[in-house]
């Protein structure tokens, strides 16, 4: 498994969660990390992205709320979500794109959160 996601969960309206989503070496170390979400029925979107260098970028729907980082010494990308909404309920995706152009998907995340 090159990218693996964990922290999703049932969480009330308000709440905070964090999801973790390790990488093997290789692909952390040359890649821009990006955090996705799709909700049933929906379209997958993307939520943040970080490159290489720890630049981040979110989404407005999200910012202010959500934070991407990543631990280049563990080979992980955190997405700390605060302030959760329902609409927030989502399953979330790790995603990861090499400067060489390949891209690699985590197996996703369940978040769902009850108003």
């Amino acid at each position: 498994v090159q990218l693996q996601a964990s922290g999703g969960g049932l969480v009330q309206a308000g709440g905070s969660l964090r999801l973790s989503c390790i990488a093997s070496a290789t692909i952390f170390k040359s890649s821009t990390m990006a955090w996705y979400r799709q909700a049933p029925g929906k379209q997958r979107e993307v939520v943040a992205t970080i490159d290489k260098g720890g630049r981040a970028n979110s989404k407005d729907f999200v910012k202010g709320r959500f934070t991407i980082s990543r631990d280049n010494a563990t080979n992980t990308v955190n997405l700390r979500m605060n302030s959760l909404k329902p609409e927030d309920s989502a399953v979330y995706y790790c995603y990861a794109k090499t400067t060489r152009g390949l891209a690699y998907w985590g197996q996703g995340t369940q978040v769902t959160v009850s108003s």
